[in-house]
């Protein structure tokens, strides 16, 4: 997850905050985009780690789902409409959503939920604080299970809505628990 960083395009006023609709018809090449709270956060693309990471984990992930019939596995960058007026559409690493709660699991715009589990993976340029309102955006808004994956430290946290946050040490393993059910991945294996 690189460093964030509010934006306001040149074709909006300060005064005036972006919606999900503008931001589902706005490009800026090479950049990755999200919408907190009606405002642009624009940030530089992952380094190579971080895409490795992210791939390897969502591969386990998916796979399992699939398997298991469980729901679908969205990629890097995938939006998910979190709140409204003003609007904030964040893009995890990695997201599972159980299947049964998805009432169009293939429309175009951003899915209007929070994903069950998400996968934040961190870049050495990620700073705490920016994490951290990532995460609490994710978890005020429904998801039940936010994995911070840090390939520097070889750790990840794990946050629940219940507000426990475990460490996972590189010799621990990734539990998908009642979301993700049966799901375990040893963090070394994609570390």
């Amino acid at each position: 997850m690189p460093a964030e960083r509010a934006y306001v395009p040149a074709m909006s006023r300060p005064d005036q905050l972006m919606t999900a609709d503008d931001l589902l018809h706005l490009h800026i090449p090479d950049k990755r985009v999200e919408l907190v709270k009606g405002l642009l956060v624009v940030r530089e693309p992952a380094g190579g780690r971080h895409g490795r990471v992210a791939m390897a984990l969502a591969r386990y992930i998916a796979n399992h789902a699939d398997a298991h019939r469980l729901g679908p596995v969205y990629a890097a960058e995938t939006g998910f409409m979190l709140a409204r007026h003003p609007d904030t559409v964040r893009a995890p690493d990695v997201a599972f959503v159980r299947g049964e709660r998805l009432a169009h699991p293939d429309s175009a715009g951003f899915p209007d939920l929070a994903p069950d589990l998400v996968v934040e993976v961190l870049s050495p340029s990620d700073r705490p604080g920016e994490v951290l309102a990532k995460v609490a955006d994710w978890l005020c808004a429904g998801t039940r299970l936010v994995w911070v994956v840090d390939p520097e430290r070889r750790l990840a946290r794990v946050y629940r809505l219940d507000g426990s946050e475990p460490i996972v040490t590189a010799d621990g393993t990734l539990d998908g628990e009642d979301v993700l059910p049966g799901f375990a991945c040893p963090l070394a294996s994609i570390l």
